[in-house]
């Protein structure tokens, strides 16, 4: 292959060629995302059950559903949340599981069982978790339209052509007052008439009906009849006859009711920057890509506003998660355009002359070319993974080009003709350059089939990563030979020239190095248990780093997204105009402050997996957007705790919790999260605040809370069935009767202009205003006579749980906390270590969550990985010196490479994380090369002729060029990323920093425990060669110092 590159280089260039226009075209067609798509083996049930108390909710709806679905296949855990008017069950199953499938039996189960759950409760509504199932922009609008009128614009004419555009999701609205028309019967006129309000509701549906009736046939034609008994105005529903009087008149609906055309009751509000808005949440669909979608939206906005003047409508972009996609692409592409650069200088000054840098650099676009095509092929997308793996791969790339083009130039030294030396000096290191690439690849081949979250966040990493770098070694044996033998030659020095005085001093310095390294291996040859000791120390000395928590652990460090959210609950039974005015103070305050940009407020309800999207009352939550982090002296997530604290100050008596916004968007969840589970819920319910009160002693932990929530007021209604049937009532007309007149009926509607609305009847506000109302309401029974609910029913005031949560369909109780200033896995260990000291009593089932239980999986299948990719790196070095022990010399470089590595963690206070681990197991790779490199040429000149301590001496001054410019070159390559500030940067910094730690301890290590290593088995080897009588090596431990000398002495 390399001579027919040399003899027919047309060949390259039709090939290249090819390649570029292939990379060009897939290049132009790949889109932009955070991060790559992926989802969970989890699946979501949430069923809506209005106005009914938690306990109701899980007795109801959620056991229901827990029984039909805990036969599912691969299913760990059930967790089921019932709050007011909502049930949540979290279906969690193995990693292997198939979701789309186990989708699909789950929703047959749920239809196995709709009977069994309540009349009035929605149909459940079952989803998989994906990051798509996260709204990608929150908009406000306004306009100078009445409220109805603007909801109805919004409804019928703006949702409808956002949802049109390609890529589009779901559009949720938010805030707003929908149109309907409101019956406010008076209880009194009820009483006057002895009409009882079921009757109003049923004379109401029973006068708004419209009857195919049949049909009228002849010879010539047939025509539908059809009874249009729909109201067609609000006159015709007050003229509505209810019932009659004794003397048999009518009683119509307006002599009891006031009816009106109006808005429904406030249930939530939105604000953008403090102003009135209509909110609205979109998200995209799962295919389709993020920016793609958030450019044709900002485009349609314009349209829009253009579109009506009249309603002077104005929308405002609230959020847009696709600006941090683009600013975290834009900063990856700029620490890969910085690292090309600084790799360029390193060849430029160890090769000295631009055309021997060009040869050695056309790797690198040669080998990303590849890398784009297969990114097209495979449907991936430029992320925040694909396009670090390109910026972390360019000092890799250049490896086996600088490999061979450095082997050429010896052959160059040794007097051959450049075609010669290329032939020559190519074939001779073909092997070795092979392995170090196979080593390489073989690293991240447990990661492409990693499952889990891990898999699913570092596959493509470890895709692009392994393609480069095999790419790269076929630009090195066709490119890089064809280049050198007809551009390259050996370069004089012209010391007058500011370049020749560069190079030719760096020359001397690398020549003077190159001796005194070949000094102080020799005695380290002559001391080997010296050596070997100082080295083993430093490598167990960096283990302590970690276990005296000098490093601490965390499933991913959490980015600077310059957003966090606060979220506001005020107690139980604070209406929602409380909480508005709560919320404006706390608004006006954030919009004080210089660093805060933008707020982005809804009242009347809360975002979080676990929230249910219900609405409440006494909740809001604000988005706030700062300045860029540069221009700020806090990081989001400290200045969050202080804004936190300030309106803690501000708003006593409110419940403020601060989050950053989370990976995906919304509220971040807690990292710390403990359930714990029995069957005796008090005992839960204790042991839980003991670890709660251990939980808050721990350094770094904030907002340490239990998810148990009481004091939510209730009105009880206890009815003595035995009266109320000696009364001529049931519960199911007692039921609907005291739903009607506090909730109100909508099952009718009023039709005008082509649209429907509500037509909700109940009890006028001032007759249901006070617990006593309820006790005097009256219901008619099935003599028609009235009689009131305290005839057969006690009325009491008590409080409920607002909260109830079930684990494995066993009561639970979960142990919650925020962390600052120490990462979670470290307060995790600390509180697993209580827990430990401290066991829950029998029966007690405990699971954790959160970052814990995502950080346990990543950490076990990171584990197996590290452990898979040692198993490769060592088969292949097996195949490479045909050898079972040779290869454990190799090996010994990933050690002291880890010294390094756990080092530069600790300095830069960086966390062992799945990034700063997926360094660590690049590092198997990466630092076997330096070992290779010199192991390889000890072996050639052994086999030469020379004895074993000389071989090594010489691989040692000869070998140590090409391993300094491969490792500098690495190392010089991820100092943007390790340095990098943009957006994103927290990902990836602790993944360079363990790169270059590693590199670089490994660099100077490996120049020392390989050789001692290798002369170590070298010794055993030929003592078992003596014993047999096959001789030996027959060297001295006097052979260093001789060679040493003599190395030293020629130049």
């Amino acid at each position: 292959m390399i001579e027919l590159s040399i003899k027919r280089p047309s060949l390259l260039v039709v090939f290249f060629s090819i390649l570029a226009v292939l990379g060009v075209a897939s290049y132009n067609s790949l889109s932009y995302e955070l991060m790559p798509k992926f989802s969970s083996p989890v699946l979501t049930i949430t069923t809506f059950y209005p106005g009914a108390s938690p306990a109701e909710v899980e007795n109801s709806v959620s056991r229901e559903i827990e029984d039909a679905l805990s036969t599912l296949e691969k299913l760990t855990d059930v967790r089921s949340t019932s709050i007011e008017s909502f049930s949540i069950v979290i279906l969690q199953f193995e990693q292997d599981a198939k979701v789309e499938l186990l989708l699909q039996d789950a929703q047959r189960k749920l239809d196995a069982i709709a009977a069994k759950l309540p009349e009035d409760a929605d149909p459940p509504t079952i989803s998989k978790f994906s990051a798509d199932d996260f709204p990608i922009m929150s908009i406000g609008a306004s306009s100078t339209l009445p409220g109805g009128e603007f909801y109805d614009l919004m409804e019928d004419r703006i949702k409808p052509q956002l949802a049109s555009l390609t890529g589009v999701g779901e559009i949720n609205l938010l805030g707003g007052q929908e149109k309907e028309v409101q019956v406010n019967v008076r209880k009194d006129h009820l009483e006057q008439y002895g009409i009882s309000i079921l009757q109003v509701v049923q004379a109401v549906q029973m006068s708004n009906l419209d009857f195919p009736t049949g049909k009228i046939k002849n010879n010539e034609r047939q025509i539908l009849i059809r009874l249009a008994g729909k109201f067609q105005t609000i006159e015709d529903l007050r003229q509505v006859v209810v019932t009659t009087n004794r003397e048999g008149a009518p009683i119509r609906l307006y002599e009891i009711a006031e009816v009106r055309e109006t808005q429904k009751e406030v249930e939530d509000l939105n604000r953008v920057d403090g102003k009135n808005s209509f909110g609205m949440s979109i998200l995209k669909q799962s295919d389709a890509n993020a920016v793609d979608v958030s450019n044709a939206i900002k485009s349609k906005l314009k349209e829009l506003e253009a579109q009506y003047p009249e309603a002077s409508l104005q929308f405002t972009i609230a959020s847009n998660s696709s600006d941090f996609t683009l600013d975290a692409v834009k900063a990856v592409q700029h620490d890969l355009v910085l690292s090309i650069v600084l790799v360029a200088l390193v060849m430029l000054l160890f090769l000295h002359s631009f055309r021997n840098a060009v040869i050695v650099m056309l790797a690198i676009p040669a080998s990303l070319v590849s890398a784009v095509i297969a990114m097209y092929v495979l449907g991936y997308t430029f992320n925040l993974m694909t396009l670090l793996a390109m910026s972390l791969v360019i000092g890799i790339l250049v490896d086996d080009s600088i490999v061979v083009l450095e082997n050429i130039f010896r052959h160059l030294e040794m007097g051959k003709d450049s075609r010669k030396a290329a032939i020559v000096g190519s074939n001779e290191i073909f092997l070795t350059a092979l392995s170090i690439t196979a080593v390489l690849v073989v690293v991240f081949l447990p990661l492409v089939i990693t499952g889990g979250i891990v898999g699913n966040i570092l596959r493509q990493f470890a895709v692009v990563v392994a393609l480069s770098t095999a790419m790269s070694l076929l630009v090195s044996y066709t490119l890089a030979p064809t280049l050198a033998s007809r551009f390259s030659k050996l370069e004089k020095f012209n010391e007058k020239t500011i370049g020749g005085f560069i190079f030719g001093n760096f020359e001397k310095g690398i020549r003077r190095l190159s001796h005194a390294y070949g000094g102080w291996l020799a005695w380290a040859l002559r001391h080997k248990t010296v050596t070997l000791a100082v080295i083993a120390g430093l490598f167990f000395s960096s283990l302590l780093l970690v276990t005296k928590g000098y490093i601490g652990s965390a499933f991913i460090k959490q980015g600077d997204r310059g957003e966090f959210i606060v979220q506001m609950e005020l107690s139980k039974d604070a209406t929602i105009q409380q909480t508005n005015r709560a919320t404006q103070i706390a608004e006006e305050y954030l919009l004080s402050k210089p660093e805060v940009t933008g707020v982005f407020t809804t009242v009347g309800r809360q975002t979080g997996l676990l929230s249910g999207g219900q609405k409440s009352p006494n909740l809001a939550e604000m988005t706030i957007k700062l300045m860029d982090k540069e221009k700020r002296s806090h990081p989001t997530s400290l200045y969050s705790v202080q804004i936190r604290n300030e309106l803690d100050a501000i708003l006593p008596g409110v419940d403020i919790k601060s989050s950053e916004v989370s990976f995906f968007g919304g509220a971040n969840d807690a990292p710390i999260q403990v359930i714990i589970g029995n069957t005796d819920y008090q005992s839960a319910i204790s042991y839980s605040n003991k670890m709660l009160e251990k939980l808050k002693t721990i350094e770094g932990t904030l907002e340490a809370e239990l998810s148990l929530e009481e004091g939510n007021p209730e009105i009880s209604v206890e009815v003595d069935r035995t009266r109320m049937a000696e009364l001529g009532l049931n519960i199911g007309m007692v039921g609907a009767t005291l739903q009607a007149a506090y909730s109100g009926n909508t099952d009718a509607e009023f039709r005008t202009g082509g649209k429907e609305y509500d037509i909700n009847i109940k009890l006028d506000a001032f007759d249901r205003n006070a617990p006593s109302d309820i006790a005097n309401l009256t219901l008619m029974n099935n003599k028609g006579k009235l009689i009131r609910l305290n005839q057969f029913a006690a009325i009491r005031e008590t409080t409920g749980p607002a909260r109830l949560e079930r684990l494995n369909r066993i009561p639970s109780v979960t142990v919650k906390s925020k962390v600052l200033g120490q990462s979670s896995g470290t307060v995790g260990a600390a509180l697993q270590q209580w827990v430990a000291e401290n066991p829950p009593p029998s029966g007690t089932k405990i699971n954790y969550e959160g970052d814990l239980r995502r950080q346990s999986e990543s950490f076990g299948s990171l584990g197996t990985a590290f452990l898979v990719s040692f198993i490769f790196v060592y088969l292949i070095l097996v195949a490479l010196y045909d050898s079972y022990v040779y290869p454990f010399v190799v090996m010994f470089s990933i050690p002291v490479g880890l010294c390094g590595a756990l080092l530069a963690l600790a300095l830069t206070l960086e966390t062992l994380n799945i990034f700063s681990i997926l360094g660590i197991i690049m590092l198997n790779g990466l630092v076997s090369k330096n070992a290779i490199l010199l192991v390889d040429f000890a072996n050639q000149a052994k086999a030469e002729g020379m004895k074993t301590t000389q071989a090594l001496i010489q691989a040692g001054m000869v070998r140590l060029r090409p391993i300094l410019m491969t490792t500098l070159a690495l190392v010089v390559g991820m100092v943007p990323i390790a340095l990098a500030k943009g957006a994103g940067a927290e990902w990836k910094n602790g993944l360079a920093w363990a790169l270059i730690g590693g590199l670089l301890s490994s660099m100077v290590l490996t120049l020392f425990i390989v050789p001692v290593l290798y002369q170590v088995v070298d010794n055993i080897k030929d003592f078992f060669s003596r014993r047999k009588g096959n001789g030996g090596s027959n060297h001295t431990p006097e052979d260093a110092a001789a060679v040493s000398s003599t190395m030293l002495t020629a130049d």
